[in-house]
């Protein structure tokens, strides 16, 4: 192989980074993700070096088939969560991981309506990804989140720039509606290591207060594993809940305060075997959201670790 040729190679595998990033926003999955990903270089090495030397920008290009592929999997995506046992929460996170920000020199008209890739990742914030259409989602992330102009956005989309502009603005507005306001990350810790304390202690009264009176469990076991099939509302149902939860479980059950998806979270571990990663959201003293996923096969970049 050539200097080139090892030039050419290490331009295109450098682009994993941002296409796994970039895939995982738009599909909740990291297993998904790396599909999308794979699918994409196949696609590349499945061209002849004349019809690769051709693409003024393979990054460009890479982008393009893996958000069609995104987004073609989001439609399939709606129809197999229709048949999933019980809700469905997107893949947990281990660690903050830092991304690259997309293309360079690219900009948008409303800097102020950005979101930070820090920012989506955080469960909140792909729940409410969920709600959108596959095209909302697909405008919304590659032009507000990774920076894309809205003419390239159509092209992957397949629909006119105006259009593109209207999905983002669609998905923007659900965002804003579902945001509470920011709490510091520290405080945000400190509160689920109360939560954390208070729930080893089987302390019912403390959970209540740490939890808002309307806040809200769901858990994910993909029937795969025991969990609630229907969300759990209300502290005081919650605290019970987890309390007997903490009781019933076999064998030693131990709970580590962990990153999630960026923000603070918790990981409990059985005999030393990760069964169930929990994201909260937090608005001002109290826990408004816990996600808890205990689907084993959502929980593999958590048990490698």
């Amino acid at each position: 192989m050539t200097t080139a040729d090892d030039q050419s190679l290490s331009a295109i595998t450098s682009e994993r980074r941002q296409l796994i990033s970039l895939a995982y926003r738009l599909l909740g999955s990291l297993a998904e993700a790396e599909d999308a990903v794979q699918e994409t270089y196949a696609r590349w090495y499945a061209m002849s070096r004349p019809q690769q030397d051709a693409i003024e920008s393979p990054g460009a290009w890479l982008t393009k088939v893996a958000g069609r592929i995104c987004l073609d999997q989001l439609g399939s995506a709606r129809a197999r969560r229709e048949r999933y046992v019980g809700e469905w929460i997107p893949e947990p996170l281990p660690e903050p991981t830092q991304w690259t920000t997309g293309p360079a020199g690219s900009a948008t008209a409303d800097p102020a309506d950005r979101v930070t890739l820090e920012e989506s990742v955080n469960m909140a914030f792909l729940v409410v990804l969920e709600s959108m259409t596959p095209a909302e989602r697909v405008a919304f992330i590659l032009h507000d989140v990774f920076r894309y102009s809205f003419a390239e956005v159509a092209e992957i989309v397949g629909r006119t720039p105006a259009a593109c502009r209207q999905l983002a603005s669609s998905a923007r507005r659900r965002i804003r509606a579902s945001q509470t306001p920011a709490t510091p990350a520290a405080h945000q810790a400190g509160i689920v290591r109360d939560f954390k304390q208070a729930w080893r202690a089987k302390d019912i009264s403390a959970l209540i207060g740490l939890l808002d009176p309307d806040a809200t469990v769901i858990a994910d076991g993909g029937g795969l594993t025991r969990a609630s099939l229907h969300p759990i509302e209300g502290s005081e149902r919650i605290a019970h809940y987890l309390t007997d939860l903490f009781t019933r479980a076999p064998g030693t059950l131990t709970v580590a305060e962990r990153t999630v998806n960026g923000r603070p979270g918790l990981v409990a571990q059985q005999d030393g075997r990760t069964v169930a990663v929990y994201a909260f959201n937090i608005a001002g003293d109290h826990i408004t959201h816990i996600w808890a996923v205990l689907n084993p096969e959502k929980l593999r970049p958590w048990t490698t670790r």
